[in-house]
């Protein structure tokens, strides 16, 4: 599989490089924005890694060129800017994943590993998460084979946290997702919301797999003992 690589820090570029070619990518690395954008309109990548900042053209600015051009390949960005109006800038442009510096090589690899699935269950037009099966084009949510019925709302909310099992949503980033709007603490759409799907998907089912994290946001996990609980070890 190949990816491309845009890093402006040569020493990280080379690191990065190095160590995905270990783990079987094939590494395109671009050291400035022009360059990134020429071989990400001139190539094909199952996987784009921007930064955000960069010489003549910034990761943004590439993102929105290639998603205009009609590139639909998984985005990560690799930033140090942690500021969550960064963050929503760069998934209003069509970002799949942000990876804030400095991070351990390993939670890239999984975070890479994590979006080539994604790709791959979009093509299916399918996500299945443990009992849970989200047919896109049906728009139909099934769980232990019984069909939920969701508004709107509901399903692109259930479609966000499939997408993302596993990452802790912010109230902020799911507002602006989901409803196009920023978040103000004084709103508790977010909240109404989230109890009426969880009402649906886990109270009728175990195990529950929407989870509240305290002061953080939400989660859609699957843990080991909900995943023994589905699948249970045979003796």
């Amino acid at each position: 599989m190949r990816i491309l690589l845009v890093e402006d820090e040569l020493k990280t570029g080379n690191y990065l490089k190095q160590g995905l070619s270990e783990a079987g990518f094939t590494v395109d690395l671009a050291t400035d924005g022009w360059l990134g954008l020429e071989l990400a309109m001139n190539e094909d990548y199952e996987l784009m890694i921007l930064d955000v900042m960069l010489p003549h053209m910034n990761g943004w600015e590439i993102l929105k060129r290639v998603r205009i051009y009609g590139k639909t390949n998984p985005v990560l960005f690799l930033t140090a800017r942690d500021q969550v109006e960064d963050r929503v800038k760069g998934f209003d442009l069509g970002a799949d994943d942000y990876l804030i510096k400095p991070f351990a090589f390993a939670e890239l690899l999984a975070r890479i590993k994590n979006l080539l699935r994604r790709t791959q269950q979009r093509e299916d037009h399918t996500i299945r998460i443990a009992d849970i099966e989200l047919d896109l084009r049906k728009r139909r949510v099934t769980r232990a084979g019984q069909k939920i019925d969701l508004t709107a709302k509901e399903f692109a909310l259930m479609e966000l946290f499939m997408r993302r099992q596993g990452e802790i949503l912010p109230r902020s980033l799911i507002a602006s997702l989901v409803w196009d709007m920023n978040f103000e603490s004084d709103t508790n759409v977010v909240e109404v919301a989230i109890k009426r799907l969880r009402n649906k998907i886990d109270d009728p089912h175990k195990p529950k797999l929407i989870q509240n994290v305290r002061g953080m946001g939400y989660v859609l996990e699957l843990t080991e003992e909900a995943a023994e609980f589905i699948h249970p070890v045979e003796d």
